[in-house]
C-alpha cells in the first residue's frame, strides 16, 4: 500500500513512465539493502571466527584460517555467484533460490576481507599489551576479550564501515543469477522496448541509487577515521 502511494506520488511529479520506473527501482533497492545487510552480518560472524583462528596460539587453526582467507580472496565474487547460483543447481540437480546463493556467495566474500581488516587491527596493538595480560595470569581468550579487542575495535571501525560500500556494490553482480535487486530491474527496464527506456538514461539513474546508498557510508567512514586520528593525537 505504501509502495503504491509512493509510486503514485512519483507519477504525479515525473509522469507515467519515469514515475513507474523510479517506483520499481525504489522497491528493488530494498532487496539490495537486505542482501547487503545479510552479507555484512553473516560475513562479519564468519570473519570474526576466522580472525580469532588466525591469531590463535594453535598452528593448525592459523593455517586453516589462512587457507580460508586466501581461497575466498582469490576467487572473484562473480565466479562464486556463478558456482553457487548456476553451477550447484545443475551439478547436484537441486533448487537453490537466488537469494540464498547470493547471500552465501557474498557472505564468503565479505568474511574473507573483514577477517583481514580485523586481524590487522588486532595486530596493530603493541605486543606489550599482550605481554602485560599474560604477566598477570590471563589466558589468550581473556587477554583478547578484555585488553586487546576494546582497543582494536576503535581502529577497525572506520575500515569496517568503509568496506560496507564494497559489499553494497558487490550485490550488483547478483543479477546474473536472477536476484531481484536494483541492478536486475535496472537492466530489465533498460532492455525493454518502452519509450524512454534508453540504457544511457536508465543506468545513470541506477548509478544514482547506488550513490545514495554508498555516499553516506563513505562520509561516515571518513568522519570516524578523522575522529580516531584526533583522539589518538
Amino acid at each position: 500500500m505504501e509502495s503504491r502511494k509512493m509510486t503514485d506520488l512519483l507519477i504525479s511529479i515525473f509522469g507515467d513512465f519515469y514515475g513507474n520506473m523510479l517506483g520499481i527501482l525504489l522497491n528493488a533497492t530494498q532487496w539490495t539493502i537486505y542482501l547487503s545487510l545479510t552479507a555484512f552480518v553473516g560475513g562479519g560472524i564468519v570473519g570474526l571466527v576466522m580472525t580469532v583462528l588466525k591469531i590463535s596460539p594453535s598452528k593448525p587453526l592459523r593455517v586453516f584460517a589462512s587457507m580460508y582467507i586466501w581461497f575466498f580472496q582469490s576467487i572473484p565474487l562473480l565466479m562464486l555467484l556463478f558456482i553457487l547460483g548456476l553451477g550447484v543447481p545443475v551439478f547436484f540437480s537441486i533448487d537453490v533460490p537466488p537469494w540464498l546463493a547470493a547471500s552465501v556467495a557474498l557472505t564468503l566474500f565479505t568474511s574473507a576481507y573483514l577477517s583481514e581488516v580485523w586481524r590487522g587491527a588486532l595486530q596493530s596493538i603493541p605486543k606489550g599489551q599482550w605481554e602485560g595480560g599474560t604477566a598477570v595470569g590471563m589466558t589468550f581468550s581473556q587477554n583478547l576479550i578484555y585488553i586487546i579487542a576494546p582497543q582494536a575495535i576503535r581502529i577497525a571501525i572506520p575500515s569496517t564501515v568503509g568496506f560496507m560500500i564494497q559489499v553494497i556494490k558487490g550485490t550488483s553482480m547478483a543479477y546474473i543469477i536472477n536476484y531481484d535487486d536494483l541492478m536486475r530491474w535496472g537492466k530489465k527496464i533498460a532492455n525493454s522496448q518502452l519509450d524512454g527506456a534508453e540504457p544511457f538514461i536508465i543506468f545513470p539513474i541506477v548509478g544514482l541509487f547506488y550513490f545514495a546508498l554508498c555516499f553516506p557510508l563513505s562520509c561516515l567512514s571518513k568522519h570516524l577515521e578523522k575522529r580516531l586520528n584526533t583522539q589518538n593525537r
